[in-house]
């Protein structure tokens, strides 16, 4: 609880391999709330067995055993037509099955409990929002409804919208989606500089590799 009692949001990073949770219940102090396993990030991924869905790093280590069924690089479909150029290219080298859904939108295909299941990209993700949600309920001890969410900055409206869709089915409100850059930017205290400064920002994903310039002006205000 903050110190008004009301439940704090949280700030989730949902990146291709992993993603990570954290909230801020006091001013300027954001922690990072560890896993089930004590760890600062979880996988993301989701997979399906005969008898459960699995998220998290207990998904992650299905990938071996069960490839068909365990679903990762969701922000590589959210958002996204199944004819994109570059979903076709995904397609080809992701072991589960993706197809074409209602209104051209791609599905993925897996065997749950024994019967096959289509899902779409927002579904899956909504999967993980759970599990990182659940996991700042237990580590707050309250309630958790409203949250931040970063996005790689080359996401457009559709694919913001799309995440804005998966927290919702998640059971979150989302109160902004923040950029990446913006929100590194903000955690190293840049918006709080009373100078003209640029900044360089790198952020390395175990698949991507993006580069971008921020700009702070006299008054704090950051723009990329």
């Amino acid at each position: 609880m903050t110190s008004e009692g009301i439940p704090p949001a949280i700030g989730i990073d949902m990146g291709m391999s992993h993603s990570c949770v954290g909230v801020c219940r006091h001013q300027d102090k954001f922690e990072i709330i560890p896993n089930e396993r004590g760890y600062p990030d979880t996988s993301s991924y989701v997979a399906f067995t005969p008898t459960e869905c699995l998220t998290g790093d207990r998904a992650y280590h299905q990938v071996t055993t069960n490839p068909a069924n365990t679903v990762y690089e969701m922000q590589r479909l959210v958002g996204r037509r199944f004819n994109d150029p570059e979903i076709q290219k995904l397609i080809k080298r992701w072991p589960f099955k993706v197809i074409k859904g209602t209104y051209g939108l791609p599905k993925v295909v897996v065997e749950y409990k024994c019967k096959q299941k289509e899902y779409s990209a927002e579904e899956i993700s909504s999967m993980l929002l759970v599990h990182l949600k659940n996991l700042a309920k237990s580590y707050i001890g309250t309630t958790v409804k409203d949250v931040v969410i970063t996005v790689p900055l080359y996401f457009n409206d559709s694919q913001r919208q799309a995440t804005k869709v998966a927290a919702h089915l998640a059971g979150l409100d989302v109160l902004q989606i923040i950029d990446k850059p913006v929100a590194a930017a903000i955690a190293y205290g840049l918006h709080m500089k009373t100078s003209d400064t640029n900044v360089l920002l790198f952020d390395l994903d175990y698949s991507t590799f993006d580069v971008s310039v921020i700009t702070t002006d006299e008054n704090g205000k950051l723009t990329n």
